[in-house]
This record gives structure tokens, C-alpha cells and sequence, in this order.
């Protein structure tokens, strides 16, 4: 998929708009507090569709987020994205990127001179290395307890 096919232009709340996904985040939140097997139906003038518990999730994370004037956009998980893009998303610099990919830490492809990496690809690198942080803060925290360092 070509990298302008891959993300969408955020869309930025306006005031008004944000103030109605809060109060749409706060009805699906609380549908989907009910259980697994919600539903919610859209209906549009004689239409009507039905739509499954992942994409109301899906939707009440969305308004969640544009209630707090956030602005938010979809990446498919199959997406690939340019080093500019791989690099705002896990929000480092291209060139701090660029050594990620260089050193085989996060897979990409060349398109002629141009690196590509796949969205899915820069997810497992995120939770990898949240898990690798996590792991080094713990060690911390019990090299400091075994010190009798108050933290």
C-alpha cells in the first residue's frame, strides 16, 4: 500500500465537535460495559447496519480521544509507512529512526533508495521495547530496595 494511501489526514475536533464525542464516547463506553455481546445499529434516513463489539471499541476509543481535542487518524496495521512517518509515530527522531532500522532492531525495505517499514512492524518494536523498559525499571527498583535506598 502506498505510504500516502496509508494514513489519513487527522482530523481535528472543533470545539463543538468535541464536546459531542465526549457525550458519544460516554454512551459507547457504557454500552460496551454491559458485556461482550453489544450491538449498536446506525440508522440513516431508510438504512440501517449493524456493527460489531471491535469497531464500537474501536469508536468509543476514537470519540475518547477527539473529546480531549486530540486529533486522530487510522493506520491500517498492514500499512507502510516512510521513515518520517515510522519516526512521528514513535515519536524519536528520523535519524534515531534510521540507526532502529540500520542495526536490524525494526525490519524495512528498500523502494529504490527509499526505506519503508511496515506499521505492524514498528508495533512489536513499541511493545518490545515498553517490555525491555519495563524490565530495566524493575531491576532498578530492586537494586534500590536491596541498597535501602528509599525510592
Amino acid at each position: 500500500m502506498p505510504a500516502a494511501d496509508a494514513l489519513r489526514t487527522p482530523v481535528v475536533p472543533t470545539d463543538d465537535e468535541a464536546r459531542q464525542a465526549e457525550e458519544g464516547s460516554r454512551f459507547l463506553a457504557a454500552c460496551l460495559g454491559r458485556g461482550e455481546s453489544r450491538r449498536l445499529r446506525v440508522v440513516v434516513d431508510d438504512r440501517d447496519i449493524t456493527l460489531p463489539v471491535p469497531v464500537i471499541k474501536m469508536l468509543a476509543d476514537i470519540l475518547a480521544q477527539m473529546a480531549r481535542g486530540n486529533a486522530v487518524t487510522i493506520v491500517p496495521y498492514e500499512a507502510e509507512l516512510t521513515t518520517q512517518q515510522a519516526a512521528d509515530f514513535l515519536n524519536v527522531s528520523r535519524p534515531f529512526l534510521i540507526t532502529l532500522l540500520e542495526d536490524g532492531r525494526i525490519p524495512f525495505r528498500k523502494v529504490g533508495t527509499h526505506r519503508r517499514i511496515l506499521f505492524r512492524d514498528l508495533l512489536s518494536f513499541q511493545e518490545q521495547d515498553l517490555a525491555r523498559r519495563k524490565r530495566v525499571a524493575d531491576e532498578l527498583a530492586r537494586e534500590a530496595q536491596e541498597l535501602g535506598l528509599d525510592y
